[in-house]
């Protein structure tokens, strides 16, 4: 039994790797392919023919991920979860690269046709989203955000909770402090602190 945390977009998302890994390996992807969403609002319902449960329901013993965006709310789930002996895991769609000699944690949610290059250090609970890229000896600490089509450069380091927004480059070599939100299409040139918001070309806070 797969639960994934969160059946809002990018629950939904995360779902839609794990049916392509299925299909890859000729297994069955349906509603009995051993997933069931975990989400207070919307317990009791069906979604996408899943079947929706309340977070305290989800059984001990069993492999978990978390779909939801917001660093934030992805932690509390996340902690919530493995106190009560659930086993975070990765879910990855098929057509995602993961390059040689890169560290994954737990819990990371891999989107389709994303890159992330070689040498790369990548916390727990970290998201990469379709088509974005991370490059050479980046580190991306625990709950990461990167959007789609986000440009994550060589030797980057992207401090806890991160989020950089879809469309937007972090030029090679920077750091992003801890909790800062690079908004969509922005190009970062220098060294973000903590807690900012950045936008524009180039990015300000």
């Amino acid at each position: 039994m797969l639960y994934i945390a969160g059946a809002g977009g990018f629950g939904r998302e995360t779902y839609d790797a794990f049916l392509a890994g299925l299909a890859v390996s000729g297994s069955a992807h349906s509603s009995d392919s051993g997933v069931w969403f975990l989400d207070d609002n919307l317990a009791g319902d069906m979604v996408r023919g899943v079947r929706v449960i309340a977070p305290a329901e989800a059984l001990q013993g069993h492999r978990f991920t978390v779909g939801i965006a917001d660093p934030a709310v992805r932690r509390r789930f996340a902690e919530s979860l493995k106190g009560r002996g659930l086993e975070a895991t990765e879910v990855r769609h098929p057509t995602a690269v993961i390059g040689p000699d890169t560290k994954i944690g737990a819990g990371c949610v891999f989107l389709a046709n994303c890159h992330v290059s070689s040498t790369v250090a990548i916390g727990d609970f970290v998201q990469v989203n379709y088509n974005a890229t991370v490059g050479h000896d980046a580190v991306l600490k625990d709950y990461v955000t990167v959007l789609p089509g986000a440009n994550v450069s060589g030797s980057v380091i992207l401090e806890e909770g991160v989020t950089v927004g879809s469309g937007a480059v972090v030029i090679q070599g920077l750091r992003v402090g801890a909790g800062s939100l690079i908004g969509a299409g922005s190009v970062v040139t220098k060294d973000v602190p903590a807690n900012s918001i950045v936008k524009g070309v180039p990015g300000r806070w």
